[in-house]
């Protein structure tokens, strides 16, 4: 059984979502903005690592 989604409402989470990181960057120093790229940049790498590795082996 599938449940049909408001359209409004996607509409209007969609808008917050798109909002959203602008705003939080907004708000942080220019050393917060660099060490939250910093976190996602190694995520990001240590997702690529762990896809390598099953590949592998």
């Amino acid at each position: 059984m599938t449940e049909e989604k408001n359209p409004a409402a996607v509409e209007l989470g969609r808008r917050g979502g798109l909002k959203g990181g602008k705003a939080r960057a907004a708000k942080m120093t220019k050393e917060e903005r660099s060490e939250s790229a910093r976190k996602a940049a190694n995520a990001r790498w240590e997702k690529w690592r762990r896809e390598q590795d099953q590949e592998e082996g």
